[in-house]
């Protein structure tokens, strides 16, 4: 850029090197112009004097003369004119171009504002989804929760029955029918919820007495080849309220772990309605500390029980085939390796001569270069200029959009706030 200043206001001004070479030219034009002229001046001088001292000879040539010398002269002065006709076009063409330049800035200015103004558009109505579906969310939280409520309040009612119905059959039954009768419960629930759920498993009475014991029934179920991964012993004790002697859940363990022993059981499970007034039973699934897989539960917590063993032993057994399955693929890793080293040692030889052939292949491209290298150079010219309006088109973000615009970056976070809140539900 270079700097001129004007002869009339004084002030400066910047022109780039296609102006500046314009007006150095025009200020040529204007010396050459003024050389002309005195020249011109000149030769009139000149042919002033020879005129007056051969006036009478040269009547006529000096009349020829003037006329040549005024043909001259039209002609440079139709020079002139058509260099200041020409200056004239290329400052009009120069202003068009600013002109056209101008347009195409305004044209792209209401593209970005039009892009804008669409963006916001969407930004506004993917607000308003967000709101429509997170309200949607709250009212389907509150149905199910108000479900959840009644079903608690239902099992809850249930409960209660099936408590008071315990309690007015132990009242009537003797101590030998309240255990007969836990038992034939115990049975009905299996029938009922597990014996389709388990076809290959088997669930009956402990009819084998062993040391003058047994259990109350054996549960075996088996894999599809017919191998057992599962069985639990079960022991069934209940009790009538107004019974003298009270008993306890401890006092079953050791006979529980015998029984168990005997009939090669892995689990043994105790299901007591003793000790009605424990926290601790009436919690759940109560794991006997002092044995092994040893279990107490109450009779609404029978088939539960019967799940969780059963899916534990099948990952059990999922886990044992697994790990052998990797004690015989490391024989078959043993034999990779071997076969590994061998390709190696082959491919490396190969790689070899490759590389070879390849250096003497790229010593011949190396020469193609070095003739291409000027194409390269204009060609990476062009791509960095197209890198630099590529990365201005990329670098036009919300981020950027947003800056000093504190409400859309308010809408913003509310949108990614509250696309997180359902994420997380």
């Amino acid at each position: 850029m270079k700097e001129l200043k004007c002869p009339k206001c004084g002030s400066m001004f910047s022109v780039d090197e296609a102006d500046y070479a314009f007006i150095m030219q025009q200020v040529k034009t204007a010396e050459f112009d003024a050389e002309i002229e005195r020249r011109i001046a000149e030769v009139c001088q000149q042919e002033e004097a020879k005129r007056e001292v051969a006036l009478a000879k040269l009547k006529v040539t000096s009349s020829s003369a003037i006329e040549k010398k005024e043909r001259e002269i039209a002609e440079l002065k139709s020079v002139i004119a058509n260099q200041e006709n020409a200056t004239k076009t290329a400052l009009l063409e120069k202003a068009a171009e600013g002109q056209e330049a101008m347009a195409k800035k305004n044209e792209e200015i209401a593209k970005l504002k039009a892009e804008m103004a669409k963006r916001e558009g969407d930004f506004r109505a993917q607000l308003a989804e967000m709101a429509m579906d997170e309200q949607k969310a709250m009212a389907g939280k509150d149905a199910e929760i108000a479900k959840l409520r009644a079903d608690y309040d239902g099992r809850l009612r249930a409960a209660d029955e099936q408590i008071a119905f315990y309690k007015d059959m132990k009242a009537r039954m003797s101590t030998k029918m309240v255990g007969e009768t836990l038992e034939v419960h115990c049975s009905t629930l299996y029938d009922q919820f597990m014996r389709f759920a388990l076809p290959r498993a088997t669930f009956a009475k402990d009819n084998d007495v062993v040391d003058g014991t047994k259990g109350d029934f054996i549960f075996r179920d088996y894999a599809d080849d017919g191998t057992e991964y599962v069985s639990i012993m079960f022991e069934m004790k209940n009790e009538a309220d107004e019974t003298a002697t009270k008993h306890k859940n401890e006092d079953f363990f050791r006979k529980l772990d015998e029984d168990r022993r005997k009939k090669n059981c892995e689990y043994a499970v105790l299901v007591s309605m003793l000790e009605l007034e424990s926290e601790l039973y009436n919690a759940g699934i109560v794991s006997v500390s002092n044995y092994d897989k040893m279990y107490v539960v109450r009779p609404q917590c029978f088939i539960p029980i019967i799940t969780l063993i059963v899916q534990s032993s099948r990952k059990a057994m999922e886990y044992k085939c697994e790990v052998a399955e990797m004690r015989r693929q490391t024989v078959d890793v043993t034999n990779f390796e071997e076969k590994l080293l061998d390709f190696q040692q082959k491919f490396g030889n190969n790689c070899r001569l490759a590389k070879e052939k390849f250096d003497k292949a790229i010593a011949e491209i190396d020469k193609s270069i070095k003739s291409l290298q000027a194409t390269k150079e204009a060609l990476l010219g062009s791509e960095k200029q197209l890198r630099l309006a590529n990365d201005k088109a990329d670098g036009l973000t919300i981020r950027r959009l947003t800056h000093e615009n504190p409400t859309m970056k308010a809408k913003f976070a509310e949108a990614r706030a509250g696309k997180s809140k359902d994420d997380l539900t």
